[in-house]
């Protein structure tokens, strides 16, 4: 019971510095601010995270990362084609900006752009969680008839390109730029993929 009640602390944790990094950015986020949005007793942090404030970001990266991993998961099961799994997964980001007025983003794109050059613990973590989007976009385009080498570099394209307009749409306020990357990115795979079949 006590392992139980650790592990949802140390994930209450996580979840907390993954929402004010996406808020406050990671270099705006302390960690007494962690805690008190955590609702954790002060000493949780260090025992949970004794290696302080990265330990805890790198382990929000992977939620977030795993999150928008499953996120396209359970797309790619719900749609027929690449650019329809593009399409539902660029809805949900959308539904997401919209609902926290344009102040929740990739929190995965802040601790990159904050922190890459600063600690490659966390710029690992970066790395692995951009990875851990773009292997299964490319699987799911390689059952679709791409070859390897072209559907490693479509995902490539597909994450890079979804990541930006995100940020675009936070900076202007609006949907627009998401959406202009679906219709986009939709007619590539999709127009692609009948191609190689």
């Amino acid at each position: 019971m006590v392992g139980t009640k650790g592990a949802r602390t140390s994930t209450r944790l996580a979840e907390s510095m993954l929402e004010l990094i996406q808020r406050r950015g990671y270099s705006g986020t302390g960690l007494n601010t962690v805690v008190e949005h955590a609702g954790a007793p002060k000493g949780s942090l260090y025992f949970h995270f004794p290696q302080g404030k990265e330990a805890l970001g790198e382990r929000a990266v992977e939620l977030a990362a795993a999150r928008f991993g499953a996120l396209v998961a359970d797309s790619a099961v719900e749609s027929a084609t690449p650019g329809e799994v593009v399409r539902r997964v660029i809805d949900v980001l959308a539904g997401m900006l919209n609902d926290s007025d344009f102040q929740l983003g990739c929190p995965v794109s802040v601790v990159t752009l904050e922190m890459g050059a600063r600690s490659e613990r966390l710029r690992d973590a970066c790395a692995n969680a951009f990875e851990s989007w773009i292997a299964p976009v490319t699987e799911h385009l390689v059952a679709h008839g791409r070859p390897r080498p072209a559907a490693r570099a479509l995902a490539t394209t597909v994450v890079s390109m979804v990541e930006g307009a995100v940020i675009v749409s936070r900076a202007q306020r609006s949907t627009e730029p998401l959406h202009c990357a679906a219709q986009a990115l939709a007619v590539l795979l999709d127009q692609g993929a009948e191609a190689s079949a």
